[in-house]
This record gives structure tokens, C-alpha cells and sequence, in this order.
């Protein structure tokens, strides 16, 4: 049975959503193969065992273990495998060796996520008020932890299965996006002035969009549209990957050492474009949004337009009163597809992760959390650039206008792509 991608309407009660949440990651799993599971393509990616494994870790390190009396812990090596990089908790296997893990099985990591779900399930059953209780603001990052680590799995499964000769697809039953129509060009306008950006108010958000503060904006304009691989197209016969005034330094430093000429997963064959998606090998959709390009990429893209990349605060304001809606996760598409830009933005969620100017910062006054969670989004503020926005296999129900992603400007196994800006 391949895996059902919308799992019904978004629970509201915490225990079904968990179940909701732990039960997709498994179904993600399902169409690959044995030796798929452990496969680890590059450093950056990690093994599906690995992410089933590691977000179990994290239920069971900051969940169970911290309130649940005497609870028994699956196996004590699991704790130094699958934690990621806290430094706090203790000792962890090297990122680079994961898809060197044959051990603990698939079939043991499974029975450790029973294990676990079991008890987190009993847990939520016997607090008198979840919402009060001190483990429930936990269980509510568990899940939007997870959510992240579906979106990547999927990345790394892309990367794992279309670096290989034969590039197998993940699901040969996925739909093709429509052809769709070219997109409009067609830019909105925003005023400029004193406002204000960052996450407020009751709902869900990581510490990292905190706190809400002020900013001055100059009034700026944005393409109704992300930029499409028609005219991705145009750049690259124009000579845009040859052209280094085009770029920055250290951008065309890795055209140079890595030989890009086109976005990742893209190659010509018999004078057609394709490229490789989690269906398999297709002929590059003209008028989706173009995918798989680095910061740099879209950077020089932006030069060579004319124009430039909006900043993360710029993205905001833009997307603030927008509905988060789009070609997510749910669709089941997982790819970009066309987009009908004929009023306001399109797209702004779903498709493609959209790269800005900014630098991944701090937010004024922002403190990370005490403890081992504070090394959650903190610690990375370095070397980083921000993305808004969620693409085609991020959850609905995890992506917001707040919402700070970030990767580092080489970067091109995310589904990341641009939307242009200008000064108005």
C-alpha cells in the first residue's frame, strides 16, 4: 500500500495528532526498498532508518525520560546513535558515518518506536490537563520536530535515489504536475515604513522567530510568481553559469570547483531538459517553479534579472495576511507544479523553499531556551541563509508566515528555489 500523505483533517486533541504525526514518517518508509533505508548519499543527508530513529531519540530524551517515573529505556546505546548534535545530552555517532549503521535493524527501530509511542500515548492519557501539564509543550515541539525530519527525509531520499546510475524513482505512481500556463509577470507592490515581524500570540512556533520586534522596510516590490525553469532556461543560455561578474565571490568559487551548469538533478538528453523527482526521471516542467538551486544560484539569477532577492522581512510583511495554503505535502505532487498568478502572490507557501537576502541572525533580544533545547535553533546562527515559505513536501500544518528555515548558500538538495524583488 503506498503511503497515504493526507492523514485526514489535523487532529486537534495532542494524543491523536501524535499518532497522526509518528504514524506518516512510517508511511514515508514504505516504498523503498531494504537497501534504501540505510543508504547515506552525502554528509548532509541522512539514512530513512536514521531520521525514524533520531526522532524517536527525541520523544524519549526530553519526553519520557524527564516525566515519566521508571520508565525503562529501549537499549542504552541508542541514545549516543541517534542523538544529532547536543552537546548537552551527551555523546553522539559522527553525522558523516550514519548510513555506516547496518545495526540496530530497521525491523529494531520499528520496535523501538512502538516502545516509545506506547508510552507517550499513556503518558497523554493520564495528564489530567496535557495543555498544563509541563511535558505537553514538549510533545508539541516532538511533533513539529518530526514534521521537519519528513520534509528532509523525502530531501534525502531525492538526493539518496537520483545521485545513483539507474535513479530509481521513490513512487512511480506520482502524478505529473499539469503543464500550466506561463506565469504572468507581474510584480505587487508593498509600502515601505515601521512594522513589525516575528511570531505573536497563541500557536505553535519555533524559538527562532521570536521575539516579535520592529523593523523600518523601504517600500519594495515582488514577483507574483517564483522564478520557473523556462526562465531558469534563459539564464543558462545566456551564459549565466559562465559569466562570473554575475556572481559573488565565493558562489562563483563553487561553480568553478563543482561544474554547475544547471540546477541539481537536471541533464540533457537527446536535446530535451530533464530531470530526476521522486516519480523518476521526466521532462522538466517549463512553467514550474525552478528547484534544487543554491543561494548563490539564486542570487546571480536575481543579479541577471535585474533585481534582487527579498529580504526575510520583506517575505513577511508580503505573506502575513496570506492563507497557508498550496502544493505541500498533502497534494501528494512532491514536486513543484505551475502556478495560476493572476491576483496577489502565488505560491508563497508550498512548491519551493524561497532563498532571501538575509543572513540567518538573531532576532533583537532573542535568548535561546535553557538547557539542552536551547541547542536547537541557536546554535546554527552562522554562516546561514534564511528561506520562507515551505515547498512540496512540507506539512501543511508545520509551515507559517513566520517560519525561519535556513541552509547554508551551497546548498542544493532542498527543494529550495526564488521569488524576485525590486525597490518600488
Amino acid at each position: 500500500a503506498m503511503p497515504r500523505l493526507h492523514p485526514g483533517p489535523v487532529a486537534s486533541d495532542l494524543t491523536d495528532r501524535f499518532a497522526q504525526v509518528r504514524r506518516l514518517s512510517a508511511a514515508l518508509c514504505e516504498p523503498l526498498e531494504p537497501e534504501d533505508l540505510v543508504l547515506q548519499s552525502m554528509p548532509d543527508a541522512s539514512p530513512p532508518k536514521w531520521h525514524l530513529a533520531h526522532t524517536t531519540w527525541f520523544f524519549e530524551t526530553f519526553v519520557l525520560r524527564p516525566h515519566v517515573p521508571g520508565y525503562r529505556v529501549f537499549h542504552p546505546a541508542f541514545d549516543h546513535l541517534f542523538n544529532s548534535y547536543y552537546e548537552s545530552v551527551g555523546s553522539f555517532h559522527p553525522r558523516t558515518r550514519r548510513g555506516m549503521l547496518s545495526r540496530p535493524t530497521f525491523a529494531q527501530v520499528c520496535a523501538w518506536r512502538e516502545h516509545v509511542d506506547a508510552a507517550v500515548h499513556t503518558l497523554l492519557e493520564t495528564a489530567a490537563d496535557v495543555a498544563e501539564a509541563p511535558f505537553g509543550g514538549l510533545v508539541e515541539l516532538g511533533l513539529h520536530h518530526e514534521q521537519q525530519h519528513q520534509e528532509l527525509l523525502l530531501m534525502d531520499v531525492k538526493h539518496h535515489l537520483g545521485t545513483q546510475p539507474l535513479q530509481p524513482a521513490y513512487r512511480a505512481d506520482l502524478p505529473t504536475p499539469p503543464a500550466g500556463p506561463a506565469p504572468r509577470e507581474r510584480r505587487v507592490r508593498f509600502a515601505g515604513g515601521v512594522r513589525e515581524v516575528g511570531h505573536l500570540g497563541p500557536g505553535f512556533a519555533f524559538d527562532n522567530e521570536s521575539p516579535r520586534h520592529r523593523v523600518f522596510v523601504e517600500p519594495f516590490a515582488l514577483a507574483a510568481a517564483p522564478v520557473s525553469n523556462a526562465q531558469w532556461l534563459d539564464f543558462i543560455a545566456d551564459g549565466g553559469y559562465r559569466n562570473p561578474l554575475l556572481w559573488l565571490s565565493d558562489g562563483w568559487a563553487a561553480v568553478q570547483a563543482r561544474g554547475w551548469e544547471a540546477p541539481l538533478y537536471w541533464h540533457q538528453a537527446h536535446g530535451q531538459w530533464l530531470h530526476y523527482t521522486l516519480g523518476g526521471v521526466r521532462p522538466l516542467n517549463l512553467h514550474a517553479p525552478v528547484a534544487h538551486v543554491s543561494f548563490y544560484e539564486a542570487d546571480a539569477f536575481a543579479r541577471w534579472a535585474g533585481a534582487g532577492l527579498p529580504t526575510e522581512a520583506q517575505w513577511e510583511l508580503a505573506a502575513t495576511d496570506a492563507p497557508v495554503a498550496g502544493n505541500l505535502l498533502a497534494t501528494g505532487l512532491l514536486e513543484p507544479a505551475p502556478l495560476d498568478a493572476l491576483e496577489g502572490l502565488a505560491g508563497l507557501f508550498g512548491d519551493v523553499w524561497e532563498w532571501t537576502a538575509s543572513p540567518y541572525t538573531a532576532y533583537p533580544g532573542f535568548q535561546p531556551p535553557a538547557g539542552a533545547l536551547g541547542e536547537y535553533n541557536g546554535k546554527f546562527m552562522s554562516g546561514q541563509m534564511v528561506l520562507r515559505g515551505g515547498c512540496c513536501v512540507t506539512p501543511a500544518e508545520h509551515i507559517r508566515p513566520t517560519y525561519r528555515n535556513f541552509y547554508p548558500p551551497d546548498a542544493r538538495w532542498p527543494f529550495a528555489g526564488l521569488r524576485l524583488a525590486w525597490p518600488a
